[in-house]
């Protein structure tokens, strides 16, 4: 982790401290940043660093306010009261935190932000891309930022090493790339972590599933049915995964493994691995394959991946395949169809050439059910297609789909329209929940009645 010295050598702050603040003229923002600059220079002069390094938090930021204050004093500096309040908080947020970010990381409606170079900052908000008033004051500045971030966790970022992946403290994924890759200046995506994880009930008020869905999912994880959740980036699939894996018993043994640790799980016995880049010279990578192979040594009741991407995909349908029922994993794929071509082709990165028939068997021995996810037109999530994999007929993969989210219309908000319901098929894992004990109502497979 950085220094507090490096912390306050970092260039202070765009020029808008929050997304609701209004615009304001140029030529007074110009000189409101140079009054800023001046401020800061003067601060670093004044502060005890070595003494500071040891002041918690809120006292720290107490006596920046006075420091700050009192230089403005000084300054003689023909502020109102907003914007005082205003040149505490973007001083205070650059020392302490991520400068011009501070406000949006604070705001619990923004899902995702992303920066397109300094002068351009977007948020999503409830599923939809918003671009907001928040700048940086140059390309230097978010550069530092960004260095900041991936100095906290032994990483950096560079020109030889232009890209990085990271997680802010709390959490949430970070993604920057620089120049010379990035065109015209530096990149930044954050992927926020909930603070408080969503509860299946949570996604059944947002009608991203009906109570009766949520059963069916309740008893497939309890009865230790294998799952693949598939569906596009943003569609949801790493909280739904979090949500089913709540359902797990306490008793059992979890390892979770993950390129960014995402998953929070309740349980009391979980057990927590997360993938390694290579540093700088090109060494010491460790990927997922290696993870996954490792935890099948770990005595694990079951394996839950956050994401398969690679050549793990073989190791993870083998350790399905060979006692640890109940695992889960997530992939990218708009059908679930598309999400067991994927994991076909993942398997024939691992370098053995078998043919495609033996890992289409090793796939629907492996699997039972497919949960496809999508996100919407209008931003909402939806769990689109509840499928069953019922074996092989020939070379072919057999599926039947138990429940589905059919699209009738768009309203004149561009709210998408539609209903679930059930297909009518009853599925063959109904046997295998009745062994343990879960038997669900006729009434959740009657394809006649609708659900908004």
């Amino acid at each position: 982790m950085s220094s507090l010295r490096d912390k306050l050598q970092q260039p202070v702050g765009g020029p808008n401290g929050s997304p609701g603040q209004e615009p304001v003229d140029a030529g007074k923002e110009n000189d409101y940043q140079d009054l800023r600059v001046r401020v800061h220079n003067k601060l670093l002069d004044r502060v005890d660093l070595t003494a500071m390094e040891s002041i918690p938090d809120a006292q720290l930021r107490e006596e920046l306010r006075q420091v700050v204050e009192r230089i403005l004093t000084e300054e003689a500096a023909a502020l109102n009261d907003v914007e005082r309040r205003r040149m505490v908080v973007d001083i205070q947020n650059e020392v302490l935190g991520l400068g011009p970010l501070e406000p949006l990381l604070a705001d619990p409606s923004v899902s995702d932000i992303l920066v397109n170079t300094f002068s351009k900052v977007y948020v999503e908000r409830f599923g939809k891309l918003q671009e907001t008033e928040v700048r940086f004051a140059s390309n230097a500045h978010l550069l530092k930022i960004i260095d900041k971030i991936v100095s906290r966790i032994g990483r950096r970022i560079d020109e030889s090493s232009p890209m990085v992946d990271a997680r802010l403290p709390d959490g949430s994924r970070v993604n920057a790339i620089i120049p010379p890759l990035a065109l015209d200046g530096p990149l930044l995506s954050i992927r926020r972590f909930a603070v408080v994880p969503l509860k299946i009930q949570d996604l059944i008020g947002f009608h991203t599933l009906t109570q009766g869905m949520a059963d069916v999912l309740e008893g497939l994880v309890r009865a230790k049915v294998n799952m693949l959740i598939s569906g596009g980036t943003g569609s949801g699939k790493t909280t739904l995964l979090n949500i089913l894996s709540g359902y797990i018993p306490a008793g059992e043994r979890i390892v979770t493994i993950e390129d960014a640790a995402e998953l929070q799980l309740q349980q009391p016995h979980v057990v927590r691995l997360e993938t390694r880049p290579p540093n700088i010279e090109g060494k010491g990578e460790v990927p997922q394959r290696a993870l996954v192979r490792n935890s099948l040594r770990m005595r694990p009741d079951r394996i839950i991946i956050g994401e398969v991407r690679g050549a793990e995909v073989l190791d993870m349908l083998q350790a399905m395949n060979t006692g640890h029922e109940g695992s889960m994993t997530t992939v990218h794929a708009n059908t679930p169809r598309d999400s067991l071509t994927r994991l076909e082709n993942m398997s024939g990165m691992a370098g053995l050439n078998l043919p495609p028939k033996v890992l289409r068997q090793q796939i629907s021995s492996a699997l039972s059910v497919v949960i496809q996810v999508s996100r919407m037109s209008d931003g909402k999530r939806k769990v689109v297609s509840i499928e069953e994999i019922t074996g092989m007929e020939g070379d072919v993969i057999t599926m039947q789909e138990i429940f589905i989210y059919e699209k009738t219309g768009m309203a004149s908000d561009g709210t998408v329209l539609g209903h679930f319901r059930a297909t009518g098929i009853r599925p063959k894992f109904q046997q295998r929940l009745h062994v343990f004990g879960i038997d669900l109502k006729d009434v959740l497979f009657d394809p006649t009645i609708t659900y908004e």
